[in-house]
């Protein structure tokens, strides 16, 4: 069993300040204490220079190098002594049994790496016409995903840890994946664990569950827009998880999710629609087909893209 935990949470703006200091002291106040707990801030010197003389029990990390979720973990790496460790989102506010969930099925040496549950922390109630199937829009654990623990592709980059030795291995998130604040094209984390599975085939990455942790959702990601725009960019990003791994492995979870989890969400939002008289069941049908409408035409557009790109590149050029 391991006995060292890092806890990395990356922040990039002071905006979100007040649920950075939330995510700190949840990770501070474990009742199985972490080693440490490492803040990586994204290129912003300002709130780098906050976070050193403001937060207190944490080691302060920067990144100068590329902008974006990937690039703050990345940063953040040389300077983890864990056996394992564990990502937290800076506007996420961890259990206090986190950790202690998150590490015990490492006892079984094939896990490599173990994520677990992501409650929404709405500032108001969603709308009506938003599906649970699509909570991963907010970056929480969405309806479809089994409530007891179970091996799974990849884990939502909000609640996740993996043995060092995978990044000692393997090395770190691909920069040129991650959101960075201005795009919400990410699936760093997918492609990562993507790696582990192709470089161990037998590794076992595992949903716990009971490893909970709350992610603050603001009025502004439950809106129509931004659920338009961001089930486009999801499938941009995995366009291009596709071009580095493989068609196969890249969509394999989306298959299973688009002809299983969906048609059992329109169905039962239909049957709230017809049988209850609730109109918003047509909504959240809607929404759910709307969803896989907007998430192909982004795949294909990113699928056309990379072509492109690919035969105006010259070798070499692409990104770092």
């Amino acid at each position: 069993m391991p006995r060292t935990v890092t806890i990395v949470i990356c922040c990039y703006t002071e905006a979100r300040w007040e649920q950075l200091q939330i995510s700190v002291a949840s990770a501070l106040r474990q009742r199985a204490q972490a080693t440490e707990v490492i803040v990586a801030v994204d290129n912003n010197p300002a709130l780098f220079h906050r976070v050193s003389s403001e937060l207190t029990g944490i080691k302060a990390v920067e990144n100068r190098g590329a902008r974006g979720t990937s690039g703050a973990r990345n940063a953040a790496l040389p300077f983890a002594s864990g056996e394992i460790i564990a990502f937290l989102d800076d506007d996420a506010a961890a259990e206090p049994d986190w950790v202690e969930q998150l590490i015990r099925p490492y006892a079984d040496e094939r896990v490599l790496g173990v994520g677990g549950y992501i409650e929404p922390n709405w500032s108001s109630p969603p709308h009506g016409w938003f599906p649970e199937e699509y909570f991963w829009v907010v970056g929480c654990s969405y309806r479809g995903i089994p409530r007891r623990p179970h091996a799974l592709r990849n884990m939502i980059g909000a609640n996740m840890s993996f043995r060092r030795m995978v990044f000692d291995k393997l090395g770190g998130f691909r920069v040129d994946l991650g959101h960075d604040g201005r795009r919400a094209i990410g699936n760093d984390e997918t492609e990562f664990c993507i790696r582990i599975h192709q470089y161990w085939p037998e590794a076992i990455l595992l949903h716990e569950p009971r490893a909970r942790v709350r992610h603050h959702v603001p009025d502004a990601r439950t809106r129509w827009a931004y659920f338009r725009k961001r089930c486009f960019d999801e499938g941009i990003a995995k366009a291009r998880v596709a071009r580095l791994v493989g068609t196969g492995d890249a969509t394999s979870s989306e298959r299973a999710y688009t002809f299983r989890t969906l048609p059992t969400g329109v169905a039962n939002s239909l049957y709230d629609a017809i049988h209850n008289g609730n109109a918003r069941g047509l909504l959240r049908a809607g929404a759910i087909l709307a969803g896989v409408g907007l998430a192909s035409a982004g795949y294909a557009f990113g699928t056309v893209s990379d072509l492109t790109t690919a035969r105006v590149l010259a070798p070499g050029d692409g990104p770092e």
